[in-house]
């Protein structure tokens, strides 16, 4: 019996990798993907607060939209506070819909990164060329506001349909954040390219665990504690990623930021033991000295 298969990449199990380290000798790589999103009103897609009997469905709207006008203005505080950089993972509506909000995130050195136009979205239903185009509008504006291309793509959902990284490659990107199969960067084959894959979290993740499984605060909070410790002792043999993925309008709301600010201090007091990063930092580094040594 034969399964259909991807072909994107083989089985190669992480005990088999070729021994590399991050800069300056570091074993664990952490960056913060912060998921900046606009929804359109009364229509499409969207996280819900309470189930959404009908449309306008104001309740679940304004939730989210508190992301954007509160929780990641509140988050840039507590991330300036800190010191910490991050990858942005903008849909490309938020230019217009909050331009200081990006601005912002400009001016503090953040790597902008493709996801989509809007999360009110979904491009694996659409045709080829109709995705095509999806990609191409999302990175023309991205490109024309930050004065160049956005190097990694996350799509809205996660939602790929089987051309998606031949799309992401022939559009000019070089990584994407839409598997997360692996604790380390690895090459996916494309019909014009090599495309890597950087670990991307489903775990450490506030929509999978806030919104569906309905953990609290502190619960997530401590997720992301565990993870990083652990991931911290397993990398002392070998070289991994972390990423911990935040929504504004989630993690934003004040009592999930103070158990949020709690975890994060205590990976700032490892910061000498660990890289905190940009996900365009990993994938510049696997692109260039880690070409041929990652699997």
């Amino acid at each position: 019996m034969s399964l259909k298969h991807h072909g994107r990449f083989d089985y190669v199990p992480i005990t088999k990798r070729r021994d590399f380290t991050w800069p300056e000798g570091k074993r664990l790589a952490v960056y913060f993907g912060i998921n900046l999103e606009h929804f359109a009103f009364g229509e499409g897609r969207g996280a819900q607060l309470v189930p959404g009997d009908s449309q306008p469905d104001v309740l679940n709207y304004a939730w989210r939209e508190y992301g954007n006008r509160v929780g990641a203005w509140r988050m840039i505080e507590m991330f300036d506070a800190l010191g910490l950089p991050a990858t942005v993972l903008a849909n490309s509506e938020m230019y217009d819909h909050a331009p200081e909000l990006m601005e912002a995130h400009r001016a503090r050195g953040d790597e902008i990164a493709g996801h989509g136009r809007t999360n009110s979205e979904r491009q694996d239903r659409m045709p080829e060329a109709e995705e095509r185009a999806l990609i191409a509008e999302a990175t023309d504006v991205l490109a024309q506001a930050e004065g160049r291309p956005p190097e990694g793509w996350l799509s809205p959902w996660i939602a790929e349909s089987v051309v998606t990284p031949d799309l992401l490659v022939e559009a000019g990107y070089r990584y994407t954040l839409n598997w997360c199969m692996d604790d380390q960067p690895i090459w996916m084959r494309t019909r014009s390219g090599l495309l890597l894959s950087i670990p991307y979290p489903q775990e450490v993740n506030d929509i999978p665990s806030i919104v569906a499984r309905q953990d609290p605060a502190d619960i997530f909070a401590e997720m992301i504690l565990g993870d990083f410790e652990e991931r911290l002792e397993q990398s002392r043999s070998q070289s991994l990623v972390m990423g911990i993925a935040l929504h504004p309008y989630i993690v934003g709301q004040p009592y999930r930021l103070r158990a949020l600010r709690r975890v994060l201090e205590r990976i700032c007091a490892a910061r000498d033991d660990i890289w905190i990063t940009r996900a365009g930092d990993i994938s510049r580094i696997c692109h260039g000295p880690l070409r041929d040594i990652i699997a």
